[in-house]
């Protein structure tokens, strides 16, 4: 696995201007915040040596290079899902060739059921913990012992020093920011009532199927991880409705423009 990932990243690194301080990861109906940057090149997945491919709608499938703020920046147009049949090591192999390139920060945006009720549609939510319940873990097997050791700590996953420079940068811009715990599923099915109201029992905010398992290698190699999500639909057990695909990439592009306004503004205020 090692020298499959090695193998994709000298590829990149190969066709890119500079090393990346900060990798990006878009989900359904977000591909598009990428269109702030100062983009040098751009790299479709299919080119990249080992490489999982996008299949679902809404995930452009593009590695796109470039600068926000003066900074380089890696970003994934599209991410990889269980659900499409990848193992959850292929689903997590873009945050190791990250991580191999260089990448200090992880930034990780995705489309989200709400599951608190005081959500709507269109609102973003700052994840400070998750529960995993994929029924997997991208740590099992042999450790990668370059990237990090055998029990990675999961206390702090998302670093409090960026989630407290999200709160700030959101506050000085008027951007609504909820904070909550996100629960990942496998899907692609989505959640029953029953289950819906099992997972708020649980304690979780907002249910997707991302996120958790790219969190888990990224901690694992040693990167700093803040993660947004867009609410695209709320569940509410007692009065649920059907929710299609094309309603929750039209929401996640709702909360598009403000998303990428506040990743700007999180960004200038980083350091090096």
């Amino acid at each position: 696995m090692y020298q499959r990932i090695t193998k994709a990243a000298d590829f990149i690194r190969k066709r890119i201007k500079d090393d990346p301080l900060i990798g990006m990861i878009t989900g359904t109906g977000l591909a598009d915040l990428a269109d702030n940057m100062q983009i040098d090149q751009d790299i479709p997945y299919e080119q990249i040596p080992n490489f999982p491919r996008s299949t679902v709608a809404g995930h452009a499938g593009i590695l796109v290079s470039g600068r926000i703020a003066g900074k380089p920046i890696l970003a994934m147009q599209g991410r990889f899902h269980i659900y499409e049949g990848y193992t959850v090591k292929e689903i997590t192999f873009p945050v190791r060739v990250m991580a191999s390139l260089g990448v200090k920060y992880l930034f990780i945006f995705s489309a989200a059921g709400g599951l608190n009720p005081q959500f709507r549609p269109g609102e973003l939510m700052l994840l400070t913990d998750h529960i995993n319940l994929t029924g997997n873990n991208p740590l099992i097997g042999g450790n990668l012992g370059e990237f990090g050791p055998r029990f990675p700590d999961m206390t702090s996953a998302y670093d409090k020093e960026l989630v407290t420079l999200a709160r700030g940068k959101a506050l000085e811009e008027g951007i609504a920011l909820s904070q909550g715990v996100y629960v990942g599923i496998i899907g692609p099915s989505l959640e029953t009532p029953a289950e819906t109201r099992f997972l708020r029992i649980i304690g979780a905010d907002a249910v997707g199927m991302s996120t958790v398992n790219e969190v888990i290698a990224a901690v694992h190699s040693g990167l700093k991880v803040l993660a947004i999500v867009a609410i695209t639909n709320t569940n509410l057990p007692d009065c649920m409705t059907p929710t299609s695909i094309e309603e929750v990439i039209a929401n996640a592009k709702k909360a598009s423009p403000s998303l990428a306004r506040l990743f700007t503004r999180i960004i200038e205020g980083l350091e090096k």
